[in-house]
């Protein structure tokens, strides 16, 4: 199977340009709509906006040496892990940005805070989003997660999709804490204009907390999830369809059921109860 870009919403039928680094840069300290959802500040914005802004923010930060821009997602079940562990809470609060990778957080937005010209965010979509406009301005990428196999794969059909975009380094999420600081180093030595980070949450969240202000020479750092597994076509997206209708966990579920039943029978009501609750 060759890799594929995803469908492209409304907002992405404008091309993207012309881009230098001064509009970016402005374009970096711009405001989006920030309302609380579940409990958790969201960014209320669409794909394309995400994608700019996130490129924004990598070129603003070039030879800063400062810690990243961060950025990462949340979903139902990241809002129910979030109600009953403080702990986690607190992770995603260190944020800089957190978007809305589920359809009923953008229904229920729409409804309790007015907000019509929002999108679903989701990693898998804004990860090509990003890419395109990468490599039209010479961004750069690593990614960092997922095991061996699924990571190189992801990286192998990124370069298929994206030829002239610059992934200037990656590494599997398997590595040990004796392992962390030079992980670190190297990504600090390679310079990656966004590192993508696929480990799952809350590991992901804990890895970035324990080196945020370590990473000096990162432009922004993306919180990824399952991203390289799709990246690298070891778990297929759900048809459209399902994705515009907020059915792809019930996708997700059909293909690993006995990993993810338990979990979204949980989860998906409390989430609701607790997105209509605050």
């Amino acid at each position: 199977m060759s890799p594929q870009r995803p469908r492209h919403t409304q907002s992405d039928q404008k091309k993207h340009g012309p881009w230098d680094a001064r509009q970016l840069a402005q374009l970096a300290q711009s405001y989006h709509v920030v309302e609380v959802l579940g409990g958790l500040p969201i960014t209320w914005t669409d794909r394309k906006t995400a994608a700019e802004t996130l490129i924004a923010q990598a070129l603003a930060n070039r030879g800063a040496a400062k810690a990243p821009f961060y950025s990462t997602s949340a979903n139902g079940q990241v809002v129910v892990m979030c109600n009953e562990d403080n702990a986690v809470r607190q992770e995603f609060l260190q944020a800089d940005q957190i978007l809305a990778d589920g359809m009923p957080m953008v229904w229920i937005a729409r409804i309790k805070h007015g907000l019509q010209n929002i999108e679903r965010v989701a990693t898998t979509d804004l990860y090509h989003d990003v890419a395109l406009v990468a490599q039209d301005i010479g961004a750069s990428f690593y990614l960092l997660g997922a095991d061996e196999k699924s990571n190189a794969a992801a990286v192998s059909n990124t370069q298929k999709l994206y030829p002239d975009l610059n992934v200037v380094g990656r590494r599997n999420g398997y590595f040990g804490a004796n392992e962390e600081d030079a992980i670190v180093s190297e990504i600090n030595d390679l310079a990656p204009d966004i590192l993508w980070i696929g480990m799952g949450v809350p590991r992901e969240q804990q890895f970035v907390s324990r080196n945020l202000k370590k990473l000096t020479n990162v432009g922004v750092i993306k919180t990824s999830g399952g991203l390289f597994d799709f990246l690298s076509l070891k778990n297929p997206r759900a048809p459209e369809w399902m994705q515009n209708l907020g059915l792809e966990w019930l996708y997700r579920t059909m293909q690993e059921p006995r990993r993810l039943g338990p979990r979204y029978l949980q989860t998906n009501h409390k989430a609701f109860f607790i997105m209509l609750r605050d």
